[in-house]
């Protein structure tokens, strides 16, 4: 067991070395982010809908980074353990100090599992989803810009979170969270690692059904590399990050 652990240690050793082998550019971004998440059950049974609108803002909020729209199905096996499925659309606008040249669409299908435990006297909840992506090319034609082919990636993603109660009631809470992001497939080339992105935050239970979440999120997101003579950008982006959160359910039972 420890000579397997010792060789992977190695090879992840050496795949670091060698991803910053080139020159490197670093863009620093100052972002905001605003997002309702819900997950709703539907009158009582294990099935349930995920809405999920992410308001994406650059440059501090001025300007758009992103538009994020996630439709999907829950289905609770039980209160600790479920699994989800659905849609997602997203378009991604020029930013920062190396912005793509026009703004290009995306869209995903999804797959994810969450389970839920306690150690350490506290909940966590691990979360894995797989992620199906189309991601729009675009050329300047003579109508103007427009998708000219759809490029397929898979993406697999892990987050790990946790809630730290404040106040006695537990109404009021600290959120603790990070999620890697990995790329995978015959289209992906120098950039395995997406990106990460790690969040604190304080967050308050307004109803049995509802809260809200502020905090700081730090996103450092390796861009595409074109080839092995042009420099690999990386983004930090520093985020304020606000989440509504919502079980409210639909119908009662």
């Amino acid at each position: 067991m420890m000579k397997h652990l010792l060789n992977t240690c190695g090879i992840l050793a050496c795949l670091s070395t060698a991803a910053f082998a080139y020159d490197n550019i670093f863009d620093s971004n100052s972002n905001l982010w605003i997002n309702y998440v819900g997950d709703h059950a539907i009158a009582g049974s294990p099935w349930g809908l995920h809405l999920e609108i992410q308001n994406r803002r650059a440059d501090s909020g001025r300007d758009w980074q992103q538009l994020l729209l996630r439709p999907g199905v829950n289905y609770a096996l039980n209160p600790n353990l479920s699994f989800s499925a659905g849609w997602a659309y997203v378009k991604t606008y020029p930013y920062g100090d190396h912005p793509a040249v026009h703004a290009f669409p995306e869209n995903r299908a999804w797959e994810q599992v969450v389970y839920t435990g306690k150690a350490l006297g506290l909940e966590w909840q691990n979360r894995l989803r797989l992620e199906q992506r189309w991601i729009g090319e675009m050329k300047n034609t003579s109508t103007g810009w427009d998708v000219n082919r759809w490029r397929y990636e898979n993406r697999i993603r892990y987050m790990l979170r946790t809630t730290v109660p404040l106040t006695e009631n537990k109404k009021t809470y600290l959120a603790l969270w990070d999620e890697v992001f990995v790329n995978f497939g015959s289209n992906v080339a120098g950039n395995i690692f997406d990106q990460n992105r790690a969040f604190a935050g304080v967050g308050r239970k307004l109803t049995e059904t509802t809260r809200v979440e502020l905090g700081f999120m730090e996103q450092t997101l390796q861009r595409r590399h074109a080839s092995s003579a042009t420099p690999q950008v990386w983004e930090n982006n520093h985020t304020i990050t606000l989440w509504v959160i919502s079980k409210w359910p639909f119908g009662k039972g």
